[in-house]
């Protein structure tokens, strides 16, 4: 790969955003219920629906953690995003993915995103953003529960990495009468013990006595998180503003891959007007 120069020859320096003029970077939620984005140097800046609209009435192109509809997908993030960019930018942009079905999520996002004309796409399991935005000690076993709307992940991380990982296609936009927060509860803990009676390590029993790292809208449901803290005889760990935890890691991920050398190096020539 060569460097990528400047009009005076030099190669560009990235600094840190908003102040850095070379690039910008995006970093990517995209829920069942909600998307949630984040744009170097403002902040989070959309959390909106995840819908789209061809015409027909609203379309909602993710469902229960799958990309079913990448066009759908491409035309929300133009709608959302395409005025917010910086004209002669190519954004590096990051996308947060289910741990389970990731491969088909990750391909998906990835060509749904190319309507931002990326320079570069980098993608990150959830349950490891969501780790990082809590400032938790990823050099030890850890287990994160994401309760969504539409889809509740249980992941074991260990030095940062998935290293099993469980989920329901059940979430809290069913605990209207189709489900209870007693049975969202139990099935958790279902999930827990199948993922401690397939672990040949000690890696979950490691984890558990340092609690639940619980994240998620369901999080923010004491009718669940009661309930689920009495099934389990385990101190719940609840990640700050708990709904938007996995795009703020994103965040903090992107910006680690903003200020690495690669990423300089890979820095196309800046555009300028004429």
């Amino acid at each position: 790969m060569t460097d990528a120069h400047d009009q005076s020859g030099h190669v560009p320096r990235h600094r840190p955003w908003p102040l850095c003029r070379n690039c910008c970077g995006i970093a990517l939620d995209m829920g069942s219920a909600r998307t949630r984005v984040w744009l170097a140097g403002k902040g989070t800046v959309v959390d909106v629906p995840t819908v789209t609209f061809p015409g027909t009435g609203a379309v909602h192109p993710v469902q229960r953690g799958t990309i079913i509809d990448t066009p759908g997908c491409s035309r929300m993030l133009q709608r959302l995003l395409g005025h917010r960019l910086p004209r002669f930018t190519r954004p590096m942009v990051i996308v947060t993915t289910p741990v389970l079905d990731g491969v088909a999520y990750r391909t998906r996002a990835r060509a749904a995103v190319e309507v931002l004309r990326p320079r570069a796409v980098l993608t990150v399991p959830s349950a490891r953003s969501i780790a990082l935005a809590a400032g938790a000690d990823l050099s030890r076993p850890l287990v994160v529960v994401d309760i969504g709307a539409h889809l509740t992940e249980v992941v074991l991380l260990c030095d940062g990495a998935v290293t099993d990982a469980h989920r329901t296609a059940v979430g809290t936009s069913d605990l209207d009468g189709t489900h209870t927060p007693e049975q969202l509860a139990e099935a958790v803990v279902a999930m827990l013990t199948a993922m401690r009676r397939h672990d040949r390590t000690s890696l979950t029993a490691e984890a558990l006595p340092r609690g639940l790292l619980l994240a998620g809208g369901g999080a923010l449901r004491p009718d669940l998180t009661h309930p689920l803290s009495t099934l389990l005889k385990a101190p719940l760990r609840i990640v700050p503003a708990p709904h938007t935890a996995a795009v703020r890691g994103a965040a903090a991920f992107l910006q680690a891959a903003h200020s690495h050398p690669s990423a300089s190096a890979a820095l196309p020539p800046v555009a300028r007007p004429h």
